[in-house]
């Protein structure tokens, strides 16, 4: 029986291409997750969360050690983005009794993308002397150890803000998702690749309903 979490553990081939188990199903429950995200479905978070369990294995075996810890904190914040979309505060909930979206703008949304070139430069340092720090557990260099670094910065700032309903954090995953699929494409996980390009059209996507959603609420007279 094949080892479902080994990415040389192929599922089938097409066009010359072999598909791991794990990188097929990473990416049909990552692409579902997100597509449910950009409708503002709460379903996005349980779904997601079992996505980003498989992707730490997939992201451990191609060297990109910042994405692979980056799935620790995804699983722990879909948990916690579940929760928090359907137990808002009386003042804070739509139509549905779910959590409001609303807007970061101006100062506030600066000094976070400040903070996240700072914390950039201090990731990548980090990332791209893993492999002499800890030759046992990293056998081989990061692979674009900051501009991996950026992605996971920004990632974990575009989940923060899409916790909390903030409409910008589609803007933040575009960003995120553009710089990834050059990535995926490098590093020869093709599927993943075709994912993230898709994630860019989903992230407009996203932008579009979240604002349209957004809007909707002024002519909603409150009870």
């Amino acid at each position: 029986m094949p080892n479902f979490f080994d990415i040389h553990s192929i599922f089938f081939t097409v066009w010359d291409y072999s598909m791991s188990y794990l990188e097929f199903f990473g990416v049909v429950s990552g692409s579902i997750a997100t597509w449910l995200a950009a409708r503002a479905n709460v379903w996005s978070w349980p779904i997601g969360a079992a996505s980003v369990l498989l992707f730490f294995f997939l992201f451990c075996q191609i060297q990109l050690y910042p994405d692979m810890f980056l799935q620790v904190f995804f699983f722990i914040t879909n948990l916690q983005g579940w929760w928090r979309w359907t137990h808002p505060k009386a003042q804070e909930a739509d139509q549905h009794n779910e959590l409001r979206i609303t807007r970061l703008i101006g100062r506030p949304l600066v000094m976070v993308l400040l903070g996240g070139v700072v914390a950039t430069g201090i990731l990548g340092a980090f990332a791209q002397n893993l492999h002499t720090w800890f030759p046992v557990m990293f056998s081989q260099p990061s692979a674009f150890p900051y501009l991996d670094s950026f992605t996971t910065v920004m990632s974990i700032i575009g989940t923060f803000m899409m916790i909390q309903k903030k409409l910008e954090c589609w803007w933040i995953w575009l960003l995120v998702d553009i710089i990834s699929t050059y990535m995926y494409f490098t590093k020869g996980v093709k599927l993943v690749g075709i994912e993230y390009a898709i994630f860019c059209l989903i992230a407009f996507q996203g932008a579009w309903h979240w604002t349209k959603e957004y809007r909707s609420y002024k002519s909603i007279t409150p009870a």
